[in-house]
């Protein structure tokens, strides 16, 4: 998968997009060839258990880009850039970005932000790193905006198509739209030229990206709208794990199979 393909998806074929933050998940999405694998800054969340994603650092999401190329080297992977790694400077931003290719191997980066990012946006893709954009509800600018739906009326859903323009224009090859309604959403997938993947967003977008660890159901907490669980794991993990001291506790295990003889 490259960038020029992932373009020319749109109007033709569905993106598929996951999150990956690890070796071992990550090989199974490249052996299964996902369009795109997203390092993403909810790796704070779902894997250090921080309460959103503001925490997260650059070191720690690097950590993660690494472990997930080594296990999907194949595929075409997007480091999510964190709160304050970019839009302080352009210098800054540049070199973060630049980390990810540097240091991690990934493919491209994303960041939040509309018209107000556009000349990052520009800054990183004029030294050849591919950006994705990212609208709509952003989960970095919560203390902001909070977790309000986008697109409810015809202002908001100008905004979004502005914002969309901007990020285009700036160079971006991809955005992700989250957290609008479906109408909306349908609006600015079909006036934007460059492929939009949703998350909350409805039916109409060029792709679909979703939390790995939600659509696996490995937090029984876990129950957004938007996402569909297609796995129990929490509760065949906590089973297995409970048969496992079961087993231990009544000296069941190890067995005879799971031992080592003299010769």
């Amino acid at each position: 998968m490259t960038v020029a393909k992932i373009m020319s998806l749109k109007n033709r074929e569905k993106i598929v997009m996951l999150t990956a933050y690890d070796y071992l998940t990550a090989k199974i999405l490249d052996e299964l060839k996902i369009d795109i694998i997203l390092v993403g800054d909810t790796a704070g969340m779902v894997y250090a258990g921080y309460k959103n994603t503001l925490p997260i650092t650059m070191d720690e999401m690097i950590y993660h880009a690494r472990a997930v190329r080594r296990g999907a080297p194949g595929s075409f992977i997007i480091g999510d850039m964190p709160f304050l790694s970019y839009g302080t400077s352009i210098e800054e931003s540049v070199r973060n970005a630049g980390r990810f290719l540097k240091e991690a191997k990934a493919d491209a980066v994303k960041l939040e932000g509309g018209t107000a990012l556009s000349q990052v946006i520009s800054a990183i893709a004029s030294v050849g790193i591919p950006v994705m954009g990212h609208i709509g509800l952003k989960p970095q600018s919560i203390h902001r905006f909070g977790h309000s739906i986008a697109g409810k009326n015809d202002s908001e859903t100008e905004e979004l198509i502005k914002d969309a323009r901007a990020i285009e224009k700036a160079g971006a090859f991809a955005f992700v739209i989250e957290g609008t309604t479906e109408e909306a959403a349908r609006e600015v997938t079909e006036k934007i030229s460059i492929p939009a993947i949703g998350i909350g967003a409805g039916r109409y977008t060029d792709g679909q990206v979703l939390v790995i660890t939600d659509m696996l159901g490995l937090d029984k907490d876990v129950n957004f709208k938007h996402n569909k669980k297609y796995a129990d794991l929490y509760g065949i993990i906590k089973s297995s794990v409970s048969n496992y001291a079961g087993e231990v506790k009544s000296g069941i295990f190890p067995s005879e199979e799971q031992v080592f003889h003299r010769q």
